[in-house]
């Protein structure tokens, strides 16, 4: 008999209603609250309105260690053009310390619209920048650094909030954002001692050391969406296969995220292309999937949910 294929979906401005939540009872395993995108009053409000309505599980998806936009306005910016990103007004990056860890000749690559920034040189209260491949800048997207590893703590200030305003809820699942090492599970694993902790794998230096990592842990999630901003896109692949496989060898549990239905954010039906990587990704023993814009931003996030449940039935009585 195989095992449960559990489905986590993202829980946003499409789902954060009566009706999803009603919905999700017997059909998602666990609903996700994703703090890059949330304030800490936001989390509040939104942990007591979801246990109003369901008791579906929910897990607290935590910033991290990684660096993001903050803009007033979102805007195209074409290449060659000079441009500052400011300490602490109209364009600059969260966390706030990473202004104090940038230097001239970083090249940042913001969000997931192609743009790419060199940075030129130092001011007091900016750095002078030039856009290198044109592309949209928009608010709260991820920055990664590609010349350099920037060390960032574990976990924003703002997560230590978040924690604690889990574990006054009652909260039982939690993932870290951007696990580099085995330390940052130690460390994770002591604030949490007794709850169920997910620790995503979406770098580099996590891929780098991920043998030791998934020895550490019970549960890894692969974010393909920001783990491919780090590696060579084409790499994706394989180092999914990898991982699972480390999976099989340790006994964990390796959950993938990131595209499985995107097609159906616009539309009421996915893509042949998606419903290949869906059962690849089974094959490969995933223990299950992700749902992120599908259901926080889709204009269908029941019907992707329904389909996806359909897909296991029918993916289990085939095999």
């Amino acid at each position: 008999m195989k095992s449960k294929i559990e489905l986590f979906c993202t829980v946003g401005p499409a789902s954060l209603n009566k009706k999803f939540l009603n919905f999700s009872k017997n059909n998602i395993s666990l609903l996700r609250l994703n703090m890059s995108h949330l304030s800490v009053n936001q989390l509040k409000k939104q942990i007591i309105f979801i246990k109003k309505h369901t008791k579906t599980p929910i897990c607290i998806d935590t910033e991290g260690a990684q660096i993001r936009t903050k803009v007033k306005k979102n805007i195209f910016i074409k290449s060659g053009k000079i441009i500052k990103i400011h300490k602490n007004n109209f364009f600059f990056l969260y966390p706030e310390i990473i202004f104090f860890k940038l230097k001239p000749g970083d090249i940042l690559d913001v969000g997931f619209k192609n743009l790419k920034i060199k940075i030129l040189n130092r001011k007091k209260l900016f750095l002078n920048c030039l856009v290198v491949s044109s592309g949209y800048l928009e608010n709260n997207k991820g920055v990664h650094v590609t010349n350099r590893n920037i060390k960032l703590n574990f976990l924003t200030d703002k997560d230590y909030e978040a924690i604690n305003v889990g574990l006054k809820n009652k909260i039982k699942h939690f993932a870290l954002s951007f696990t580099n090492s085995t330390d940052d599970i130690n460390k994770f694993n002591k604030i949490l001692p007794t709850q169920i902790k997910i620790f995503k794998i979406e770098t580099a230096l996590a891929v780098k050391n991920i043998e030791k990592i998934m020895k550490k842990g019970k549960n890894f999630l692969i974010d393909r969406g920001d783990l491919s901003k780090e590696v060579n896109l084409k790499k994706i692949p394989i180092i999914q296969r990898k991982i699972c496989k480390f999976g099989k060898k340790y006994k964990t549990n390796v959950f993938v995220a990131t595209n499985f239905l995107e097609s159906m954010v616009e539309n009421n039906y996915p893509t042949t292309g998606e419903v290949n990587d869906i059962y690849t990704t089974l094959e490969m023993s995933a223990k299950g999937l992700v749902l992120a814009a599908e259901t926080a931003i889709g204009k269908y996030p029941i019907e992707c949910v329904q389909y996806f449940n359909e897909f296991i039935k029918f993916y289990k009585t085939e095999k």
